[in-house]
């Protein structure tokens, strides 16, 4: 029999799951009374227990929300906690230390730590849903684009931590957390437990030679320096996994394991499940690289190949219409009129804006309607039409329909031309009430992107009424 993919080296024994368990499931694996509170959350269920510490599911009457507790066991009897105290303290420091400081949608908050002389706890986010473990089985395989969809959160997510100054060390589908909708698809994903991160920043000792064996890169598994690479290696490791329902390497035991983590290559995932490209497997492979510089540069190459794969249709979408999400903000991401935008507002703008894809001779806009979107074209072009006659043709980057937004009375928001799309385009459109609704940074940074194209625009007219032979 192969050893379990998630052993540990040494395994934190910190339940790193805040989901909510799934239908029929209680939860309740241990026969321990249930505590009533612990501090001042009300304990409602247990959620998961690890070899030092449970989760409970609780909710906080402060703020009138469910949070998951993550509650250390006989913190001050190292015979019976299962771990040497310095290391148990270092792996419960790693965490606490964390406690507020992560804002990622793709990253479970901590939302505070707890130093209890008895059992010292974490509270966090409770994400409604089931571990990426869940989906490793091979009755249980996602679709391939729905596998990239997440592959492509969790290394923008992992990018995040790498510039807070964080290397995960322990990325494995058992520390992902797929959010999951009303019919049980997962939509999206969140990374958590930090307890074996490394902390680049950090004065404080920590432990070195962590992770889950079936997901580390050769350089973790001897106890070398470890950069964002390997945590680039797991997660190729991980999307292996979801994609083929086993992960890249299986042995008889951890020995054999580790070496073939040292001298193996992969089964080609396109032996392994139908559908899978080379240009797809070509990705995957290149993460899973022996030495780190043969693997992606930065986390940002990664996910961008990620990207492309949707992007150039490798991988069939659902729906014509459809723009996926990791499509979506590498278009954001490479648009002027986003560039004053943070990764968090990015993710806010893919989120609640209107995605959609447009074939050719669809009207955006036709004149003597009243406007109420705006929209900015991320591809594709779009004609002006004033009086049967084209006056504009506008591409990528571009923004119509600011008056919308802007106008000050219905009556200025009347389109005076038509706007028809002369190559396939995909937009992305707001409603005035629909950008009222963002955050304040993200309106904020709307506001100012509409002045710069408003200044450009005053620009050009006055080059035009200046030097009209020039504009000419």
């Amino acid at each position: 029999m192969a050893p379990d993919p998630d052993f540990s080296l040494p395994a934190s024994g910190f339940p790193a799951s805040s989901t909510l368990p799934p239908d029929g499931a209680s939860g309740s694996g241990s026969g321990a009374e249930l505590p009533s509170h612990i501090g001042r959350y009300r304990v409602v269920r247990r959620l998961g227990e690890g070899a030092t510490s449970d989760v409970f599911l609780c909710h906080d009457e402060f703020t009138a929300r469910d949070v998951a507790v993550k509650r250390v066991r006989n913190w001050g009897d190292a015979t019976r906690s299962g771990m040497a105290p310095a290391m148990r303290d270092a792996f419960f420091a790693a965490e606490a230390s964390l406690a507020g400081r992560l804002q990622h949608p793709n990253v479970v908050q901590i939302l505070d730590a707890v130093f209890d002389a008895e059992s010292p706890y974490l509270v966090m986010e409770c994400v409604p849903g089931v571990t990426l473990k869940h989906f490793c089985r091979a009755d249980r395989l996602l679709p391939l684009d729905q596998i990239v969809e997440l592959g492509f959160k969790c290394a923008m997510a992992l990018a995040y931590c790498f510039r807070q100054g964080l290397i995960h060390r322990d990325v494995k589908p058992a520390n992902l957390l797929a959010v999951l909708d009303e019919h049980g698809q997962a939509v999206d994903v969140k990374v958590s437990d930090f307890g074996s991160a490394l902390h680049l920043n950090s004065d404080r000792t920590q432990v070195h030679r962590v992770g889950s064996l079936a997901y580390m890169p050769p350089e973790q598994v001897e106890g070398g320096d470890v950069d964002g690479r390997s945590d680039q290696y797991a997660l190729g490791a991980v999307l292996y996994h979801l994609i083929a329902g086993k992960p890249p390497f299986e042995a008889p035991s951890q020995m054999a394991l580790m070496h073939q983590i040292y001298t193996l290559t992969p089964k080609p995932l396109t032996e392994l499940r139908d559908g899978v490209v080379p240009e797809m497997d070509a990705v995957i492979q290149r993460t899973l690289a022996k030495r780190p510089e043969d693997r992606f540069p930065d986390w940002d190459s990664f996910a961008r190949a990620l990207s492309e794969l949707v992007s150039k249709q490798l991988i069939p979408l659902a729906r014509f219409t459809e723009v996926k999400d990791s499509e979506r903000f590498s278009l954001l991401r490479a648009l002027e009129f986003f560039a004053d935008f943070g990764d968090i507002e990015l993710w806010e703008v893919v989120r609640r804006a209107r995605w959609r894809r447009y074939p050719v001779g669809h009207h955006l806009f036709k004149k003597g309607s009243e406007g109420n979107s705006v929209h900015i074209l991320a591809l594709g072009t779009v004609e002006v039409v004033r009086e049967g006659r084209q006056v504009a043709v506008l591409g990528a980057g571009t923004s119509v329909g600011e008056m919308a937004y802007l106008a000050p009375n219905p009556e200025l928001r009347r389109h005076a031309t038509d706007v028809r799309v002369t190559e396939v385009c995909t937009s992305v459109s707001f409603t005035p009430q629909l950008i009222g609704s963002l955050s304040g940074e993200c309106q904020h940074r709307f506001d100012r992107a509409f002045i710069k194209v408003l200044v450009r625009r005053l620009h050009a007219a006055h080059e035009q009424l200046a030097h009209p032979r020039r504009i000419l």
